[in-house]
């Protein structure tokens, strides 16, 4: 059984930063995401890692903004979130366990989610 916990989230003005955290417990996942949810719309992917390799995805529309990387002694996955937009407003999720490469932004492929955490931009 894998658990993840999500961290990090709150309000910022656009523009600005923030880091969400997500940390992983049981045993060792592969791929972990961060997806998004904005009201009235559907859950998308933002970004994943391997966790082995290190290689990463993007989302279109984070590219060049959003990082995502890696403590593996921490077990944690983070979603570095720079030049922050109101469209990035949404709840955020950590996922784990199911989507391999081509099929990380596929929300009904993995198997384990957080709780989410709150990300809200104001212009």
């Amino acid at each position: 059984q894998v658990q993840l916990v999500e961290s990090g989230g709150g309000s910022v003005q656009a523009g600005g930063s923030l880091r969400l955290s997500c940390a992983t417990s049981g045993y060792s996942t592969n791929l972990v995401a961060w997806f998004r949810q904005a009201p009235g719309k559907e859950r998308e992917g933002v970004a994943a890692i391997y966790t082995g390799s290190g290689s990463t995805y993007y989302a279109d529309s984070v590219k060049g903004r959003f990082t995502i990387s890696q403590d593996n002694a921490k077990n944690v996955v983070y979603l570095q979130m720079n030049n922050v937009k109101p469209e990035d407003t949404a709840m955020y999720y950590c996922a784990a366990e199911g989507a391999y490469g081509g099929q990380w932004s596929v929300p009904e492929l993995y198997k384990y989610w957080g709780q989410g955490t709150r990300v809200t931009v104001s212009s």
